[in-house]
């Protein structure tokens, strides 16, 4: 019997062997079933098959079950309540009341990202949700093996096709020391912070491409320090002097607000780009993933860190294209 018990066994044949043992009766138990008797009776009779041995005997007291017939039972009790609390998650699920929801959010983003979360986690406290922080790339190869349900950036893959939902704008500033010798200078030209020492996040980052962007475009050659794999880092190492940095208006709201860093007054900052919310368009999402989706797209704009009123500039930003 090694193993045929398991593969060939059928939920129809447990459910007639239930229904015999509690009406000790093979006519009740074809009423209780909607069957004939004698499809209760094959049923019975390839249970025992693949059993090997009688589950059922009969006596004056009706069909009772043997001991086999007791241990088959049990199994089949025990199905039944794993297909009844499967059943009960699967209507949660689709009711958006529980479930487990997958983002991925580039590093940047968790100034923000776990506000978002805790508003959604408020309307519905039974679903799950993981979050993994990583770089543009690490993201994008998460994305690329499927393991997200969402993900939370600023500029999607081009190679993967993607559903796209604006979030909100995301503007990106040089920040440097307040006591800074440019720190009070209005109007800056990008030429005039070539000599600077530039703390940049390290390739691979989407703030690196964008300032390397912006340099390339001025035709300025910014002057590389330490890369640095961490904002919070970059932060520090700005206000202890070791340079400036061009960095995510977003990651420096506090520091701002605080006067423990100053925006530089440069022509064409701060460049603004955008945050989006994206799900791939071959990957089928649950209802839970999708109440998220649509709740970043609808609401997540007011989680955003409030910066322009911290920012220098009063002049209209500049704004890059996506991409």
């Amino acid at each position: 019997m090694a193993g045929r018990f398991s593969r060939e066994l059928t939920l129809r044949q447990l459910r007639a062997l239930a229904a015999v043992a509690k009406h000790r009766s093979v006519t009740a138990a074809a009423k209780q079933l909607h069957l004939t008797q004698p499809a209760v009776t094959l049923q019975l009779r390839n249970l025992q098959a693949l059993a090997g041995m009688p589950l059922i005997q009969r006596t004056s007291d009706g069909m009772l079950l043997t001991d086999a017939g007791r241990e088959v039972l049990a199994l089949t009790e025990r199905i039944e309540a794993a297909a009844a609390s499967c059943e009960t998650s699967l209507d949660m699920i689709a009711g958006k009341t529980a479930g487990r929801i997958s983002i991925g959010a580039v590093s940047t983003a968790k100034y923000f990202v776990p506000f978002a979360i805790s508003g959604f986690s408020r309307l519905y406290p039974n679903i799950d949700v993981a979050l993994s922080i990583g770089n543009r790339q690490e993201i994008g190869m998460a994305l690329r093996g499927y393991d997200l349900d969402i993900a939370i950036m600023g500029r999607p893959p081009v190679d993967i096709p993607m559903n796209v939902h604006l979030i909100g704008d995301h503007p990106h500033v040089i920040i440097a020391p307040t006591t800074h010798r440019l720190a009070r200078k209005s109007r800056l030209a990008l030429s005039a912070l070539a000599d600077e020492t530039f703390l940049t996040r390290e390739p691979g980052s989407g703030t690196r491409g964008l300032m390397e962007q912006l340099f390339e475009t001025a035709g300025v050659r910014p002057k590389i320090g330490m890369a640095m794999s961490s904002n919070e880092t970059i932060k520090q190492a700005v206000i202890a002097g070791l340079g400036i940095a061009f960095i995510s208006a977003h990651t420096v709201a506090t520091e701002l607000d605080e006067r423990r860093l100053v925006t530089l007054d440069v022509d064409g900052l701060p460049v603004i780009r955008q945050w989006f919310v994206l799900s791939r368009k071959d990957k089928v999402l649950l209802p839970p993933a999708q109440a998220m989706l649509d709740f970043l797209s609808a609401r997540g704009a007011q989680y955003l860190p409030r910066t322009h009123g911290r920012l220098r500039l009063t002049r209209p930003s500049a704004r890059a294209k996506r991409g």
